[in-house]
């Protein structure tokens, strides 16, 4: 009995000891790291953005600028972290592990187009869609036919200057979304275009990467690969508002009938990280699969409990990407690249401005609205434009000081566009006194 209790004890004494070993490896110095990364981010980006709002600032540039300050490469944390100093496990700099931003940022694009997509149901997306089409194609291939011109004639390489055109004549639509969101002028005519055009120029995006990488790596156009992806996006979008449009909404309400908040939550949640993912699948956006998830959410009756639901979600996961694009901007050497990339600003501003005024007035659209919508996607470049130059050097193709380049830029036009935004409405009043 004596030898049986001891037997007992003994093996209590390894689970509790496995136990103890468990819980230290779930508290490992990755995970602590992890904790300490986040904790960093929404503290400072909070205090940061708070000091912006007083200031009346949109808060993407708060967010852009608290990136700034926790980036690896800011120089204010040398100061106090000075190169393998260790402080905090940091080894002089104030974030770990910048692959943890990089998955939140993936995240916020999501939730940022689905809740967008929820204002835009079926009707509206109908109404812009030729427009949308035509004027998206004639700026952004306009705008990437004068920058590639332009960038030749300054002695960058062929594939440079074709990898740079590319991004530049593609607008953000994480950026310009979020600004017209906090603006209040997310649901204007003028802004429903803008959003029709930024989802084509988003399908023009996956088009324009699958044929540079092709001709990078091959040296031949794969014409039957673009006509696939064409066929696709063509596919996915009009099923989606065929049949689509009439299953999803159904389910959506049924699960609103339930009457549990929690329940609806994962539901619309599921539809839209399911749909993102079966974009993924065939060779689309994430971007547009969640802006899609959004207009089936939008046509349930239960669109604006979605809404609300998601929103706060929402808002978390933003704020991290706008912190993330901020983390790239090399203040340290940005005196390398300010030259060129203002004057690749001024060239990709102006020409996709042109661009856009001039396919808004092709189809028809009044001065006004051709305005806004011109001013509103003439300024920012991001996320497209930085996967499009980070893959060609990844392959080998672009030279390595495009990529900090392209940085520079987006950080630089993202500042810029609610300004571009607001000198709209001024020129506009005026116009129409």
């Amino acid at each position: 009995m004596q030898n049986y209790l001891l037997q007992v004890v003994d093996h209590s004494k390894s689970m509790v000891d496995s136990a103890m070993q468990g819980a230290s490896q779930s508290m490992s110095p990755h995970n602590s790291s992890f904790i300490t990364d986040l904790a960093i981010i929404m503290i400072l980006a909070s205090v940061v953005t708070l000091a912006f709002f007083k200031m009346r600032q949109p808060l993407i540039i708060g967010y852009l600028f608290a990136g700034m300050l926790i980036g690896p490469l800011s120089p204010l944390w040398s100061w106090f972290l000075p190169e393998g100093s260790g402080v905090l496990g940091l080894g002089g700099q104030i974030l770990s592990d910048l692959n943890v931003l990089n998955i939140f940022a993936e995240l916020g694009v999501i939730l940022l187009l689905f809740v967008i997509g929820i204002e835009f149901p079926y009707s509206k997306i109908r109404s812009i869609g030729k427009v949308a089409i035509g004027a998206g194609t004639i700026g952004l291939f306009l705008t990437l036919g004068v920058v590639f011109y332009v960038s030749s004639a300054m002695g960058l390489s062929f594939f440079d200057s074709l990898f740079l055109a590319a991004a530049l004549s593609i607008s953000s639509t994480a950026v310009l979304v979020k600004i017209l969101e906090d603006t209040g002028r997310i649901k204007r005519e003028s802004s429903i275009l803008v959003l029709g055009i930024l989802i084509v120029e988003d399908v023009i995006a996956v088009i324009l990467l699958a044929t540079l990488e092709s001709v990078a790596l091959v040296g031949s156009v794969s014409y039957e690969g673009i006509i696939v992806i064409i066929l696709i996006a063509a596919a996915l979008i009009g099923g989606t508002l065929t049949i689509g449009t009439k299953v999803i909404p159904r389910l959506i309400d049924r699960v609103a009938a339930t009457q549990h908040k929690e329940i609806l939550l994962l539901s619309v949640l599921g539809v839209c990280f399911g749909y993102s993912l079966f974009a993924s699948f065939v060779g689309l956006s994430v971007a547009i699969g969640a802006f899609l998830a959004g207009v089936l959410v939008a046509e349930s009756k239960s669109s604006e409990v979605s809404k609300i639901l998601a929103s706060p979600i929402k808002d978390m996961f933003v704020a991290i990407f706008f912190v993330s694009v901020g983390t790239l901007m090399n203040v340290s050497e940005l005196g390398n690249y300010v030259f060129l990339a203002l004057g690749l600003i001024v060239l990709a501003i102006v020409v996709k401005f042109g661009g856009s005024m001039i396919g808004n007035f092709l189809f028809g659209q009044g001065r006004a609205k051709s305005l806004r919508s011109s001013f509103a996607l003439a300024g920012p470049r991001g996320e497209f434009s930085i996967v499009m130059v980070k893959t060609g050097v990844d392959i080998g193709a672009v030279s390595t000081f495009v990529f900090p380049l392209i940085g520079v830029i987006s950080i630089i036009t993202a500042f810029i566009t609610p300004f571009l935004i607001r000198a709209s409405d001024k020129l506009v009043s005026k116009i129409e006194e």
